[in-house]
């Protein structure tokens, strides 16, 4: 039944366009007209060892998109059209694909392991293929490498597809054997033992009953720091992939092994070659992390019976850690400052300082100062780079009363060294650390200021001076000026120490964006970003010199858009550069509608700004529609109802961003807007109400748009009805069964793990706000009684989120609030559901008694509402 393929494969791959694009469009007519014997085709392809290898990779490159898609809903569609096929044709497919790991071709094998792997991810689940893992492993002991290789290989890929829980312990079992056996250094073939290398890293989540039991624990450890000494350094990285692994997913099960790891990470990082050293380095920043969040979590106080102890592995590795980790930052690269994506030893290095910094606190301080006093000075670039370096991955973690008196000492040498340093990476450094002391060490948390009246001043013209460097270094100067703006974000209206000098800062920065060299390090974004941090957290005494820039943004933003016919590359920068622009214009528009006294400069440019933002929509770019977008939300929240009158001119792209599925982060962003025109236009939105309503209705259906979006959306119909009030009562019927079954689904669901738990939070919030938003939209209205038939599903939902005991705070805080908008809009006639449920006394008595002064708040004004509507 298989047709020949061979020349329309070759074909698809020709230099010629014409031929490409005519085999292109056979190999869909075909997959379209016939996709049983089209999938068998490829993969006969794949299993010849007669047909030339471009052929073989390309079928099999089809046959794994066939299997498996990045989106969501695309990859159900793929897992259920395979699932249909005809048993027999996919036993046969199959056939040939275990046959093809027997080729003597590499790449045909490789392909063949990732294409039985896909289709595992989607067979074991549902008990199909149970004969797959025992096949396999029947290959192992034959005495052909290449034989090994890929099932190895394969086993590895599988590991990573599926579920450690569709895997039977003995099947578990079986696999690892051979992996550690493939692994161990009597193998004699470097590409087996590399194989089993790299599939042990996907095997070990399925690991877990295996390294509770401390002899098969021991023999793999053994097995893989073993395999961190081979002679093949992929092997020697592998392996250290490995540990890195271990160490987050058996963080518990280390204690025995710590002594050794050390040694052999160290002398990796010392002694070996890059790739090695760099996960060497990351098992230790790996130990971090998980220290640090159990610390997070649990704080320092452990019982002995605490789930998850913290065995304070990097506190007693300190002494001997700290220096390997100083010695890395000597190990700079000549360019790496110029190189957006650089990674290198020494970078590597003062991450896991920071890390280390963070995680013990004042412990490292002592630690680190020798090496700092010892090379700042150096009339080496590199020492004195990696003495600043030091220093400022140290700032986050120890206590500001450890830090600041040395900060004190060392600001005046760290201004002088970003002026008066001869080279390059020790400015950038320095610029960096200066901003890491301004993250960490100013603002409203810290009791000692750093800056003060005395030193501001030269803090500033260092910086402004900085900003004419070389693009990396002015970036991280426009960084530094981003937290020390930053740090006097809490002082209200009152006067900030910038005050004196706004005029030159926003002078300056804007002669950064205008820089010709301005592209390179990402300055020009940076220069933005700063210049929108300084508006941010100016105060009333600048509000003059706002006003006189939103004419110069305007301008510029128009420049964007009276280019000529341009590059695509062109188009990207201006593209890039019109969302920076956008960005800039809402906090703009942000900062002035926020006080009356400058609230006329938006009336004033409003019109005009409206007009750029709407030529700025005729650009198809979803970067530049999101910072639009979120600016036009900024500017109906600053001209409240005189915004209806741009709605006729707008309204057309607010449903395109409604409809926009691919990037669903407009989409989001844009049912947030649809939130914010609700409370601008109030009662005047209602002609658009209709147009609106059908397209979120439509949007909650589909199953292409991402998930995140939904929660908002719900909540945007609680917008809508808290705007239009009675008005809602036609979207009722459509509204309220969408709600309630997605109440439904947000009480049944089965946290898995974090994410699902946040999501489905989220998912519960936006379903109670638009419940809020519709009670107190009704409110006082006549049709009241129209919500009654929808009261005792809601007590119920209430009442299911109470028994659940799962509800994070802004839940409880929402769901209490809906308890009382129901009693306070339904009154009486609620009374007796309200008596009846869980919720009006258990769960009240919960939230009034919580810490939380907003859901203790909520909850007074919830007794008192139940209180009326059950006394009458």
């Amino acid at each position: 039944m298989a047709m020949e393929v061979t020349q329309i494969l070759l074909n698809a791959q020709s230099v010629d366009s014409s031929v490409r694009k005519q085999a292109e469009d056979n190999l869909k007519q075909f997959q379209e007209q016939n996709l049983p014997v089209f999938l068998l085709s490829l993969s006969g392809e794949l299993a010849n060892n007669d047909k030339p290898v471009d052929s073989r990779k390309l079928a099999g490159l089809i046959l794994k998109n066939a299997l498996d898609a990045k989106e969501q809903h695309r990859k159900n569609e793929l897992t259920q059209r395979w699932l249909s096929l005809d048993m027999a044709m996919k036993a046969q497919i199959k056939g040939c694909l275990m046959q093809t790991l027997s080729s003597p071709v590499p790449d045909a094998r490789s392909t063949a392991s990732q294409v039985i792997a896909k289709i595992a991810g989607i067979e074991l689940p549902h008990n199909q293929w149970p004969e797959l893992i025992t096949s396999l492993l029947s290959n192992m002991p034959q005495h052909q490498p290449h034989v090994k290789q890929a099932t190895l290989e394969t086993l590895g890929y599988i590991c990573e597809e599926v579920s450690p829980d569709v895997v039977e312990q003995d099947q578990v079992n079986a696999i690892l054997t051979a992996v550690v056996q493939g692994m161990n250094a009597s193998e004699g073939n470097s590409d087996v033992r590399l194989a089993a290398t790299r599939a042990l890293y996907n095997a070990l989540g399925f690991a877990h009953a295996n390294f509770s039991n401390d002899m098969e624990r021991d023999f793999i450890m053994r097995v893989v720091c073993e395999a961190t000494l081979s002679a093949d350094l992929k092997i020697r990285q592998a392996a250290f992939e490995c540990l890195v692994a271990i160490s987050s997913t058996y963080y518990e099960k280390l204690a025995a092994y710590m002594q050794d790891i050390f040694s052999i990470t160290a002398k990796a990082v010392r002694e070996d070659e890059e790739p090695v050293a760099l996960q060497a380095i990351e098992f230790w920043s790996s130990i971090c992390d998980e220290e640090i969040d159990i610390l997070d979590e649990y704080g320092t106080d452990f019982s002995a019976d605490s789930e998850v102890p913290c065995f304070y592995f990097i506190k007693q590795a300190l002494p001997a850690l700290v220096p390997m980790l100083l010695e890395t930052l000597l190990k700079q690269e000549e360019d790496q400052d110029q190189d957006e994506g650089a990674w290198n030893i020494a970078m590597a290095g003062g991450t896991c300082l920071g890390l280390v910094a963070r995680t013990v606190g004042d412990d490292i301080v002592p630690l680190v100062m020798p090496f700092i006093e010892e090379n700042i000075t150096k009339p080496d670039w590199r020492q004195r780079e990696a003495a600043t370096y030091a220093f400022g991955s140290i700032l986050e973690g120890p206590s500001p009363d450890k830090l600041i008196p040395i900060v004190n000492v060392a600001l005046n040498f760290m201004l002088s060294a970003l002026v008066q340093d001869p080279n390059n990476h020790v400015k950038d450094t320095t610029a960096w650390t200066l901003g890491r002391i301004f993250e960490f060490l100013h603002g409203s948390i810290v009791e000692t200021p750093i800056i003060t009246q005395e030193n501001c001043q030269q803090i500033l013209s260092v910086l402004l001076q900085s900003m004419k460097d070389v693009p990396n270094v002015a970036e991280k100067a426009c960084g530094a000026l981003f937290f020390l703006a930053q740090g006097y974000e809490d002082v209200g209206s009152s006067s900030s120490p910038l005050s004196p000098f706004f005029n030159d800062i926003i002078h300056s920065l804007l002669t950064v964006t205008h820089r010709e060299d301005a592209g390179e390090s990402r300055l020009r974004t940076a220069a933005y970003e700063t210049l929108n941090e300084v508006v941010r957290c100016s105060t009333d005494e600048t509000a003059a010199t706002v006003v006189q820039l939103a004419p110069l943004i305007m301008t510029e933003l128009l420049r964007t858009l009276e280019g000529q016919k341009i590059s695509s590359e062109e188009r990207e920068k201006q593209n890039e550069l019109q969302g920076l622009l956008c960005g800039c214009l809402q906090v703009i528009i942000q900062k002035l509608g926020a006080t009356e006294s400058t609230k006329y400069a938006v009336m004033q440019y409003a019109d005009q700004i409206m007009e750029l933002f709407l030529r700025v929509f005729a650009s198809r770019n979803a970067t530049v529609h999101e910072e639009a977008m979120l600016a036009i939300g900024a500017l109906a929240y600053a001209t409240g109802p005189n915004f209806a009158k741009y709605m006729q001119g707008f309204y057309p792209y607010l449903e395109v961003g409604l409809q926009n599925f691919e990037e669903y982060q407009v989409c989001a962003t844009t049912v947030g807007v649809v939130g914010d025109l609700c409370r601008a236009l109030e009662e005047k939105i209602l002609p658009f109400c209709d147009s609106i309503m059908t397209q979120l209705l439509k949007d909650l259906s589909s199953n292409q748009l991402h998930r995140s979006v939904k929660p908002p959306i719900f909540s945007c119909f609680g917008d809508i009805a808290l705007a239009i009030g009675e008005n809602f009562e036609k979207y009722l019927i459509y509204a309220m069964p969408m709600l309630q079954s997605a109440a439904e689904l947000s009480v049944h669901v089965a946290a898995a793990d974090d994410e699902m738990i946040e999501y489905t939070n989220q998912l519960r919030n936006g379903i109670l706000e638009a419940y809020s938003g519709i009670f107190q939209g009704f409110k006082s209205s006549p049709k009241t009684q129209l919500l009654l038939s929808y009261a005792p599903h809601i007590l119920q939902f209430l009442d299911s989120l109470y028994r659940q005991k799962d509800m994070d705070e802004a839940v409880m805080k929402t769901a209490i609030g809906v308890l009382g908008d129901l009693a306070d809009t339904l009154g009486s006639n609620a009374g007796p559901l309200i008596n009846q449920a869980v919720s009006s006394k258990g769960f009240l008595e919960e939230c009034l008694s919580s810490d939380d002064p907003l859901i203790k708040e909520s909850a007074e004004w919830a007794k008192l509402a139940i209180a009326r509507a059950v006394s009458v």
